[in-house]
């Protein structure tokens, strides 16, 4: 869905896509999860990155 963005001090509109994720905090922590959705983000960025 196109929304707003700052990008370089300038409003542009961009395709943005949400992400979510669950996970029981009793076997996981949050910071876990947090670097799996960063990588996650990471490879959708660029996708050229899977090749290698």
């Amino acid at each position: 869905m196109p929304q707003p963005l700052v990008k370089d001090d300038q409003v542009v509109v961009r395709q943005v896509m949400k992400v979510a994720l669950s996970a029981d905090h009793r076997v996981s922590d949050g910071a876990e999860g947090a670097r799996f959705i960063k990588e996650i983000q990471a490879l959708l960025e660029a996708p050229a990155a899977l090749a290698l």
